[in-house]
């Protein structure tokens, strides 16, 4: 699996009503990843429109905020 870079959790952006956060990508659409994705310990968001990828950085509690929604 070739991954793009690696990401902080605390540069996406999250959308409450989808449940997912997104991070720009380089070719103009956004990466994305499920929070339930996260909380199953999946760390890499996709890029629907090209083939990048990238590592999400996050701890299992940096998601305490987003679940208690």
């Amino acid at each position: 699996m070739d991954i793009y870079d690696e990401i902080e959790i605390e540069d996406f952006t999250f959308d409450p009503e989808l449940k997912i956060f997104q991070h720009p990508c380089p070719c103009g659409d956004r990466f994305a990843i499920t929070l339930d994705d996260l909380v199953d310990g999946e760390d890499i968001a996709v890029c629907p429109s090209c083939s990048l990828m990238v590592k999400v950085i996050f701890e299992p509690e940096d998601l305490e905020e987003f679940l208690e929604d």
